[in-house]
């Protein structure tokens, strides 16, 4: 869950510096990504309105989870190219992007109870491709749990193997993750009180920058993207409330998974792992200590344990990729899915 990006952010925070005025750089893909940057369908998710974007046609649809302090835009790069043979859908979690606010608090089982319900709302059944990135990996996981019956198979984008992990290691991140929702919720009151909002680092940053994605603007996308990005991470008070609970939540979450472990038979499978999982950006990785190097290869080894739970499971990796797989190897994402939905297809 983006561990050592969040860590040395927390450090990042602890002495702040005041600036004045910040620019959106210009990068990334034309205007092809615009369609991030307004609502796409606000659909009822149980009192409250989640926001989707649905391209393409064709079943099984393939839908997204995005990662903690992410949201659709994660998915601009391969969404697209996935809607070319099949229906993919990508969403807002509630409160996040173009979202309403939903019930607290933000637990995996509430946050795929709503995912179900907006997408029959919406008139999109199953069954599913769930394709789940870092933290989305918990909800999708929790999805298949719940709706096994609509699930055709699943993809894991370098997802957060905390539930898999062991002991020492679960508690050791459990008390990386403990101080971030006080940094989250110092952004918002600055925030929700209209009060400038400081910068750090080299180059300087606002804690509304930092939390989000990994770190805003971000390079694979347009001025236009960023832009409106940016703008929702310096205003909406609520999107701060929603990650704060969902990282407060993330032991319960893998203590239901851990509880739930639950067979999907010969569904396909596709575990991606990047061996780089918690670095936002390669040419920022940590040194190689002998720390650093036994983190990577726990994260591995927890993410291969999730092949047991299908007969037609593989762990593919993405060799030169942060844990964005989808913004640095999106067609290894693309060629995963297209394999599960070709053999989810077959009788």
């Amino acid at each position: 869950m983006k561990q050592i990006q969040m860590l040395l952010l927390l450090a990042v925070l602890i002495s702040t510096v005041a600036v004045s005025g910040q620019q959106v750089a210009s990068g990334g893909s034309p205007a092809a990504d615009i369609v991030y940057a307004r609502p796409g369908q606000l659909v009822d998710a149980g009192g409250f309105r989640l926001n989707l974007y649905c391209m393409g046609r064709g079943s099984p649809t393939v839908v997204f989870d995005s990662g903690w302090g992410d949201w659709a835009p994660a998915w601009s790069k391969v969404q697209p190219e996935i809607a070319k043979w099949t229906r993919a859908c990508s969403y807002d979690r509630a409160g996040t992007g173009f979202s309403d606010p939903g019930p607290m608090p933000r637990t995996s089982v509430h946050i795929a109870e709503e995912l179900s319900t907006a997408l029959h709302h919406a008139g999109i059944g199953g069954p599913y491709i769930l394709v789940g990135s870092a933290f989305g990996g918990d909800n999708v996981r929790t999805f298949a749990d719940l709706y096994m019956d609509e699930v055709a198979g699943l993809v894991l984008v370098d997802a957060d193997p905390t539930d898999v992990e062991p002991k020492s290691m679960q508690e050791e991140e459990h008390r990386g993750h403990a101080g971030i929702p006080t940094g989250l919720r110092n952004c918002r009151n600055l925030i929700a009180e209209h009060k400038p909002l400081p910068a750090t680092g080299q180059p300087p940053q606002t804690c509304a920058q930092q939390f989000f994605f990994r770190g805003l603007p971000e390079a694979e996308w347009s001025p236009e993207l960023n832009a409106k990005l940016l703008e929702i991470a310096q205003t909406k008070v609520a999107m701060y409330d929603a990650y704060s609970s969902e990282m407060e939540q993330t032991a319960a979450d893998e203590t239901y998974l851990q509880q739930h472990r639950r067979s999907f038979g010969s569904r396909p499978i596709r575990v991606l792992t990047s061996e780089n999982h918690g670095v936002g950006h390669l040419e920022r990785k940590p040194p190689d200590t002998p720390e650093h190097l036994k983190y990577e290869q726990e994260s591995t080894l927890a993410q291969a344990r999730w092949l047991g739970l299908s007969s037609n499971a593989k762990q593919i990796f993405a060799r030169h990729s942060s844990e964005y797989i989808q913004f640095d190897e999106p067609a290894t994402l693309i060629n995963a899915v297209r394999e599960v939905y070709d053999q989810a297809r077959r009788p």
